[in-house]
């Protein structure tokens, strides 16, 4: 009989230490100064993560549904300990693009097969209505190890280099591995032996794209959070400019990510407040698109601190939310594969958008932030997702 709260704690534990991200509050400046590579070779490394992420994406789903979820995500683990060690072992942009490649692998595997694993226990013990609270509070521990690392990220930057704030990564990273071995497999139909890891991936994406309701809640999902995730790249340049000390930046990046943990531990009051699903996730959107319209002429640190504060906490949470959402079309069977289809998805949309918005924020920090509000206002406004796909 699977224990649902020692697995569910376990994946908790899991994430907390996957997501002790001491580079969080220094992340751009330890690309420009210790780095010494430009804005454009920046961006240029997140569109050779995601084009990795998203090769590897459904491949890895495919394997976790054919050999098993917690053996997929503890190599993404150990994964990512080599990402952090071979990322800060020198300044030099090709050593980045292979530390972006670990990474990325690290992603794929781990991407989809969490989820999946949170999604069957709760299933496997009758309780898969919960999985708004428990996903939710599962990202929270995400956020939770956010917060907590940015600060110490910032002090070990100080004190010894900011490439150090990424070579102690490794440390929670391996913790993380070691737990996903202790979680139990909940029960699932395993893929017979015949059945070809081929046939396993192409099933899986073949079930998303011939999905109505699963293609129009992945469409809303991906145009807003991928717009919104570019705040990850403009805020801290944007604080700087206007004279915010780079010590503060790691506050900032914590306040974001307790913000975070708010909403997604309030998403049925916010519903309520906005007397439907369909509104909150209207609304909020708007309210995203509103924030960086504001952000692009906003000459105060204390308007541009909340800002972004706004957009970490309303943009990023739409992940979360729409998983719960989601997993309500998705059988068993497929879960990770359809998952990680999705997640593909996102991915080659960030990798379309990353070097065009890296274009017009090279060209114009301001123009870049105006430009993302505004194409969100558009996905806003052209979304069809209606209040009888968004099931509890």
């Amino acid at each position: 009989m699977l224990n649902l709260n020692k697995n569910i704690l376990r994946l908790y534990a899991f994430k907390f230490f996957v997501s002790l991200h001491f580079i969080g509050g220094v992340l751009v400046p330890f690309f420009l100064d210790w780095g010494r590579i430009t804005y454009i070779q920046m961006m240029f490394l997140q569109t050779w993560f995601v084009f990795w992420f998203s090769a590897l994406e459904a491949p890895t789903g495919a394997i976790a549904d054919y050999l098993g979820r917690k053996t997929t995500i503890a190599l993404g683990a150990f994964s990512i300990v080599i990402a952090a060690i071979v990322y800060s072992s020198y300044p030099n942009f090709y050593i980045f693009l292979l530390g972006e490649f670990l990474w990325a692998l690290s992603g794929a595997l781990i991407s989809g097969a969490d989820v999946a694993l949170i999604y069957d226990t709760l299933k496997e013990t009758g309780q898969e209505k919960k999985s708004k609270k428990v996903l939710g509070r599962y990202n929270s521990f995400n956020l939770w190890g956010i917060a907590i690392a940015a600060p110490i990220g910032s002090l070990i930057g100080g004190l010894f280099g900011l490439q150090y704030a990424i070579r102690a990564m490794a440390i929670p990273f391996f913790i993380a591995g070691i737990i996903a071995f202790t979680i139990k497999e909940p029960r699932y139909r395993k893929k017979e032996t015949e059945e070809s890891y081929i046939k396993t991936l192409t099933g899986g994406i073949r079930y998303f794209f011939k999905h109505k309701l699963l293609r129009v809640l992945a469409f809303d999902y991906i145009s807003i959070y991928v717009l919104s995730f570019f705040i990850i790249w403009t805020y801290q340049p944007l604080l700087l400019n206007l004279g915010l000390p780079l010590a503060f930046v790691g506050t900032i990046h914590s306040i974001s990510a307790f913000f975070e943990i708010l909403i997604m531990n309030n998403f049925h009051n916010l519903e309520r407040l906005m007397k439907s699903k369909k509104n909150y996730l209207f609304f909020s959107a708007i309210l995203i698109s509103a924030s960086f319209l504001i952000l692009s002429v906003s000459g105060s640190i204390i308007l541009t601190a909340i800002l972004s504060i706004l957009i970490f906490g309303f943009g990023f949470t739409r992940k979360t939310l729409y998983n719960h959402y989601m997993n309500k079309f998705i059988d068993s069977d497929n879960r990770a594969t359809v998952l990680s289809a999705i997640s593909m998805t996102e991915s080659f949309a960030r990798a379309i958008m990353y070097p065009l918005i890296g274009i017009v924020l090279q060209f114009s920090l301001n123009i870049g932030v105006l430009v993302i509000g505004v194409l969100i206002f558009f996905a806003a406004m052209f979304s069809r997702v209606e209040e009888h796909m968004l099931i509890d």
